[in-house]
């Protein structure tokens, strides 16, 4: 995977994987390691010339966490997004709130994203807070 030219673009990726939000740092506490399911995952990854939130090689699969936003980041975000399943990358989005409030329900639709196999149908993933009343 071809990395973008110049520092500051590197440098931000790698300040971004040592002061993430509290949302990333947690789920990252999840992935590393091979905790899930034994699949290696990486932070703040370079594909292209984007950088992915959190990432399986094996599976094929990113993971986004998504934060408040504003118009500008949407816009770049499906840019990004778009460019990842072109890649062949299966791409699945979360709140941080959601990654806060309910980690398990959010590990749990990253366990079946693994489980997909490579180039089927795609599916938007359940809500990780659904039937929880909010």
């Amino acid at each position: 995977m071809k990395r973008p030219p110049g520092t500051e673009a590197l440098d931000r990726a790698r300040g971004m994987r040592r002061f993430g939000t509290q949302a990333e740092t947690r789920l990252w506490s999840r992935l590393r390691g091979r905790r899930l399911e034994g699949c290696k995952f990486r932070r703040q990854a370079w594909i292209g010339n984007y950088v992915a939130d959190f990432f399986c090689a094996e599976a094929k699969l990113v993971v986004e966490a998504d934060g408040g936003q504003h118009d500008e980041q949407v816009e770049y975000d499906a840019r990004r997004t778009a460019f990842f399943k072109h890649e062949g990358f299966r791409v699945i989005r979360f709140w941080n709130n959601d990654m806060l409030d309910n980690p398990e329900g959010v590990l749990a639709v990253i366990r079946e994203a693994l489980t997909l196999p490579l180039g089927s149908a795609e599916r938007a993933p359940p809500s990780p807070l659904q039937g929880e009343g909010i």
